[in-house]
């Protein structure tokens, strides 16, 4: 085989397997699936993703009751509906939450409907838009609920480097919730002071942070 061709073939073989371990990433022994298969709708980014477009799934699939988790708006349960509106958005901030929310209920990490277990769709939604905070923050709650510390600490890390610059409080003070939660108080501080700059009028925090002798003028 001559060797500009046995160089190519050698490409070949390495890039394949790669690209489809980017589509297929392993996560805790299992793997969480290609976010753009044929057929499927999507995905886009929820951020900006068009009204009409985010109409179209929400106002079929991501219905008051699905968000809710307590029925479904094409099927029996929520798992179903939950499932496309994150393969539609997988950054969708309240989907997330719901699937959090749904396998609480159902008290199992794949819950009927659900294409893949829960945790996978944080890992799709931090894959699809890596320059996205919000994922991280979410996915550091579903660690914190279930004990797992230290890589909450870590999303939330991630969470705070990927901020940029907020022009709201919601951020910052869930940040520092989240941060307190963990045992991270200077982190937790200093996402408070953040959003009390930013006009937060939640006390909760600042308490927080009081009882726990954290806070400073």
């Amino acid at each position: 085989m001559p060797a500009k061709q046995l160089v190519l073939s050698f490409l070949v073989a390495l890039v394949v397997p790669m690209v489809a371990a980017r589509a297929q990433t392993p996560m805790n022994g299992f793997v969480c699936g290609a976010l753009n298969p044929p057929g499927q709708f999507g995905p886009y980014d929820y951020r900006t993703v068009p009204p009409d477009v985010r109409h179209k799934v929400e106002d079929y699939h991501f219905t008051p009751l699905v968000e809710s988790t307590k029925g479904g708006a094409t099927g029996a349960t929520a798992g179903g509906d939950i499932d496309y509106t994150l393969r539609a958005f997988p950054n969708n901030p309240r989907a997330l939450l719901a699937v959090a929310r749904y396998a609480e209920r159902m008290k199992t990490e794949r819950p009927s409907g659900l294409r893949f277990p829960t945790e996978c769709y944080f890992e799709r939604a931090i894959r699809f838009t890596p320059d996205d905070g919000m994922p991280h923050l979410l996915y550091a709650s579903y660690l914190k609920e279930r004990k797992r510390l230290a890589e909450a600490r870590g999303q939330l890390d991630e969470a705070e480097r990927l901020r940029g610059e907020p022009t709201n409080f919601d951020f910052d003070y869930n940040l520092g919730l989240m941060y307190f939660d963990v045992g991270s108080y200077d982190k937790s501080l200093e996402a408070a002071k953040r959003a009390y700059a930013l006009g937060a009028p939640l006390p909760a925090l600042m308490r927080k942070l009081k009882s726990a002798g954290k806070w400073t003028e």
